[in-house]
């Protein structure tokens, strides 16, 4: 969701105070407290923000003709040199930037067709009916269409969408394959990113910038997948 001009003043309080006043302590086995309960927002950038950025980067060449993401234009925006029309998708009117009004879980209310590329992360596990909204996402794409989607692996609670509508889904890239696959019959790749640094600090709510060496956070262990990517053609 898009942070109004309050949330980013609160934020970058809470970063300022945060850094000054806490100190880290990784190898702390005596409390059952994170260091902080915000993913890492009131740090600085989330550990898994960093992995979806780097994959989204990676396929800003998939990013082209008319382009849909949920709520808000936030990556098609900062990969637009091939877009030709900037597409939102939301389940409510209030939300002034949606162009579509409907929901995955029901292509009734979803056009067919329509997308050439579809940018949908960290949302699928907040949808209880998977299955339906991975099918939502293929009827919208035009044949030869791409979807783009990230998905958690390993995580906190999301405490805002658990209270709203619901944390579902925690995902590996054998549940991915096995969701996406039979959908999605142009093909599917699929791959994890992290280690066990990294999924320690997502979950103590600890920042890519509290890190002594980011790039430690590029070394891959297929037994701590923290955030599963999808890219998924729908057949020319």
């Amino acid at each position: 969701m898009a942070e109004n001009m309050v949330v980013k003043v609160l934020l970058e309080s809470l970063r300022y105070l945060t850094r000054k006043k806490v100190r880290l302590i990784f190898n702390d086995l005596t409390t059952t407290k994170p260091a902080g309960s915000l993913f890492g927002y009131d740090r600085g950038t989330p550990v898994d923000r960093y992995y979806i950025e780097k994959f989204i980067a990676a396929n800003a060449h998939l990013i082209q003709g008319r382009v849909l993401e949920i709520g808000e234009s936030l990556y098609s925006r900062r990969f637009d040199e091939r877009v030709k029309a900037f597409e939102v998708l939301d389940t409510t009117p209030d939300n002034k930037d949606a162009t579509i009004i409907g929901d995955l879980t029901d292509i009734a209310t979803l056009p067919e067709n329509a997308i050439d590329c579809f940018i949908c992360t960290q949302t699928f596990n907040f949808i209880f009916d998977v299955q339906k909204a991975v099918a939502g996402a293929h009827h919208l794409l035009k044949p030869g269409g791409v979807l783009l989607a990230t998905v958690t692996g390993i995580s906190q609670i999301s405490r805002f969408d658990m209270d709203r509508w619901g944390d579902y889904w925690r995902f590996t890239t054998s549940s991915a394959q096995r969701l996406f696959e039979p959908v999605f019959t142009g093909g599917v790749e699929i791959e994890s990113f992290g280690n066990v640094l990294a999924a320690t600090a997502f979950l103590q709510g600890i920042a890519v910038e509290d890190l002594p060496d980011r790039r430690q956070l590029d070394e891959r262990d297929p037994d701590y997948q923290l955030l599963i990517t999808i890219v998924a053609r729908k057949v020319a």
